[in-house]
């Protein structure tokens, strides 16, 4: 499948959409044609032992289609998504710091992938990307997926894990594109679930993993999110 971004990362880091900003996007998402999966994602807290990250995204989405062409489509000029840039779209939501990329989605089975989310809660998905460049791309992905995904599955409490590469794609919505080299995500039942994995010794070693992966420029960010699912099919 083929995984779209869109970021929205406010000056203010205590910026949070309204409820009525949140169910416009939500409307919006649920309305793209040929949509494989949409999630919706708004701040979360899950610290990390060993780096404070930036603060994630004010809002931001996951998009899957099972094909390029009609996410193209939904990014082009009449897609669907153009309702979030229209003006006074999601007034609430700060749209400076924005961002788009197309990539190309690779799930990875994990143990247990039964989410036991609490009720009125929402699962937290941890978002990591990689903004810099490698010295040897294909080097740095085969060590990535040989080496640090067999670590990643052994997190506890680990619902979901995909990796995401790479590709060319058109796109008129009016954010920047960015061409971060990877991302990758990890999902748990909730933010308590995300702070305990990251704190456990298998984090240990994945940042033990981390500091031997080939050479790379500016490291990666974290982005533990509040994820809301509104379309799967």
């Amino acid at each position: 499948m083929f995984a779209l971004f869109l970021a929205f990362c406010a000056r203010d880091a205590k910026a949070r959409a309204s409820d009525a900003d949140l169910s416009r996007a939500i409307e919006i998402v649920r309305g793209v044609p040929d949509l494989r999966r949409g999630l919706v994602f708004t701040p979360d807290r899950a610290p990390d032992p060993f780096v404070e990250y930036p603060p994630p995204p004010q809002l931001a989405f996951q998009l899957y289609f099972d094909a390029i062409a009609p996410l193209e489509a939904a990014a082009g000029r009449k897609g669907a998504l153009m309702a979030l840039a229209e003006p006074g779209a999601l007034p609430s939501v700060d749209r400076s710091g924005a961002a788009q990329q197309a990539m190309l989605a690779r799930p990875f089975p994990v143990p247990d992938p039964v989410f036991r989310t609490p009720a009125g809660g929402f699962p937290c998905s941890d978002i990591i990307h990689y903004p810099g460049k490698a010295e040897d791309l294909n080097a740095w992905l085969g060590f990535y997926f040989e080496s640090h995904v067999p670590l990643m599955r052994r997190l506890p409490g680990l619902r979901e894990l995909e990796l995401y590469t790479r590709i060319d794609w058109v796109s008129a919505l009016p954010w920047p594109k960015v061409e971060y080299m990877q991302r990758n995500k990890v999902v748990f039942d909730d933010a308590d679930a995300a702070t305990a994995a990251l704190q456990s010794p298998i984090r240990a070693e994945m940042r033990a993993d981390f500091l031997s992966f080939p050479k790379f420029t500016e490291g990666n960010r974290h982005n533990p999110m509040q994820t809301r699912e509104v379309v799967r099919r």
